[in-house]
């Protein structure tokens, strides 16, 4: 006899659900190769499960598409304000502002290399900084700087950190229904493995070959083993006749 194996994915697992349930309606209760309360059981779970797991794949579906979005604002927002920091230092370098401008941004006065924009909460560190630092330069009198100015330099930074909570917001999102997903993938195996069980022990008397095809249609899933399936292929074969 083949072995039975499990589903090991939540497709397979609705679709082995289903099976089993379609199969019960057909029958009635005393014809069923499983028990009563574990079609109740059935009934209740699955809608639940399946609900869940079309949650989840929204979810994923949503948060992969809005990552080319996410990254593309993220990229702009670093390049923008790289961009200034690096055309401050340039007019500090030809004599056009004192070094003492990078202290308005929390700078030292005496580096010119661009601080570390690499992970998200250092973008939004130093953007802040160098949008605030900028205004009150300003407004003490400083003289703007351009290409690019510090309010487009504003408008990318704040896209991006928009962008960055609403990309959070999906990624919880999708965490939390894989965690729902867990628990309740743990409750579904719990039911096939029951619901296998009494079929396979309802049909137990059954010679072989019936008896698999007879579970297969309650969703059972039978593999054969290789020395098995070397058999199965040899009686297969048509016979062959002598020269």
């Amino acid at each position: 006899m083949p072995y039975r194996r499990l589903p090991n994915t939540d497709t397979a697992r609705i679709k082995a659900m289903k099976t089993a349930l379609e199969k019960g309606k057909e029958l009635p209760p005393n014809k069923m190769a499983f028990s009563s309360k574990t079609i109740v059981r059935l009934q209740k779970f699955l809608p639940h499960f399946e609900h869940n797991f079309q949650l989840y794949r929204h979810a994923l579906a949503s948060q992969n598409k809005k990552s080319k979005e996410y990254n593309e604002t993220l990229k702009k927002a670093r390049i923008y304000l790289t961009h200034f920091i690096r055309v401050m230092n340039m007019a500090i370098f030809r004599g056009d502002l004192p070094v003492e401008t990078r202290a308005f941004y929390g700078l030292a006065t005496d580096e010119s290399t661009v601080p570390s924009l690499t992970t998200d909460n250092e973008l939004m560190s130093w953007g802040r900084r160098i949008i605030e630092g900028e205004e009150f330069r300003i407004k003490k009198g400083g003289s703007s700087i351009t290409n690019p100015t510090i309010a487009v330099v504003k408008v990318r930074i704040e896209n991006f950190i928009e962008a960055w909570n609403y990309h959070n917001t999906l990624s919880k999102r999708t965490f939390d229904y894989t965690e729902k997903n867990y628990n309740l993938r743990k409750e579904a195996d719990e039911i096939i493995l029951q619901l296998w069980n009494e079929v396979e022990n309802t049909h137990a008397a059954l010679p072989e070959e019936i008896r698999k095809t007879v579970n297969e249609e309650y969703g059972l899933v039978y593999f054969f083993r290789k020395g098995e399936l070397d058999k199965v292929n040899i009686s297969d074969a048509p016979p062959q006749t002598l020269p």
